[in-house]
């Protein structure tokens, strides 16, 4: 067995011998409520302020993010598109050739690409304007500031410079010792603590966090799945309080970030509402985790530089785009 292997049993074990993780962070949605407030940013940056957690990747945290490359090694944490429907991917992307060489017109090739980005296929980044809560987005804006023509506050334009900080990726089927988590699992912040031992890192303001729990590598064997009948695997709500704690930048996963079903009834995805809403925390959702998590643990650094540039779109919620870990 390597070094890596009964390390990360031993902090398993940790983790499986704090008790019935399930039954000690059992929420209501009484409990959702109180952390909104107990855990907002509303106000922090000002009472006008868009960018939410973003404010904490300072000129300075990028500079210390620039330091992590070491090696010159990049990665893709983007999933290629998919043009095929499927249970988990309702909406393919749509590519259409508009010019191919024939024809009068036979000097170019040119295309068209459309896409329905949001849901459970394409990686794309949710800007904070994408979640309303009792009618109200993040730091206060009505829900009414969202209309037929785009969002007027919240967009993913506010994010055009680009995400240029430290990435932290959590492989949680690794801490388990485990290929891939099945869908419904829940990630405690007992397994979030677990890893920063293992993984010999902590989290500090400004971080990007992105939990890997196998998704992709179930699906490339058991094949897709519906969301709605099947589930997903993802951080429990009782993670959104180390979250904060930690004052993380944005949050990422290879799915939709929330364990599905939520396990606090009444309550869908409450991960969502307490980073997006709450928090001012925008969110990576459907990344491809696979190569980084190979090279991560290749390297035994799980930290990186994390580079993203949303697509710059006046109104939008949001946008696909490829996130790149560097080492």
């Amino acid at each position: 067995m390597t070094r890596i292997s009964v390390v990360t049993l031993s902090l398993f074990a940790l983790v499986v011998s704090s008790g019935n993780a399930q039954e000690k962070h059992k929420m209501t949605k009484a409990d959702v409520e109180r952390q909104i407030k107990e855990l907002s940013n509303w106000g922090r940056w000002g009472k006008d302020d868009q960018l939410g957690a973003l404010n904490l990747i300072t000129p300075q945290k990028r500079i210390e993010a620039a330091k992590l490359v070491r090696n010159g090694v990049s990665v893709s944490m983007f999933r290629d598109v998919v043009k095929q429907e499927a249970p988990d991917n309702p909406s393919p992307f749509e590519h259409r050739m508009i010019n191919f060489g024939r024809g009068t017109d036979g000097q170019w090739a040119s295309d068209n690409y459309s896409v329905n980005y949001h849901g459970f296929a394409h990686t794309h980044m949710d800007s904070l304007c994408h979640l309303f809560y009792k009618g109200k987005m993040y730091n206060g804006f009505s829900r009414e500031q969202v209309g037929p023509d785009g969002a007027e506050v919240l967009m993913i334009r506010n994010a055009k410079s680009g995400i240029f900080t430290r990435g932290i990726l959590f492989d949680i089927p690794l801490l388990r010792g485990v290929r891939f988590l099945e869908p419904g699992t829940a990630i405690y912040p007992e397994d979030l603590e677990a890893w920063e031992q293992f993984a010999k890192v902590q989290v500090q303001p400004g971080d990007v966090v992105f939990i890997r729990t196998g998704r992709w590598a179930r699906r490339a064997i058991a094949g897709p799945w519906s969301v709605e009948n099947g589930g997903a695997a993802g951080l429990h709500a009782s993670c959104a309080e180390w979250l904060r704690e930690r004052d993380i930048a944005m949050l990422g996963s290879d799915a939709a970030s929330d364990v599905i079903p939520s396990g606090v009834e009444g309550v869908d995805f409450p991960i969502h509402i307490l980073t997006l809403h709450a928090m001012g925390v925008h969110i990576f959702d459907n990344c491809d985790l696979q190569a980084a998590a190979k090279k991560a643990e290749e390297m035994e650094r799980w930290e990186f530089l994390l580079t993203a540039a949303p697509l710059s779109v006046e109104g939008g919620t949001g946008s696909p785009l490829n996130p790149i870990a560097t080492w």
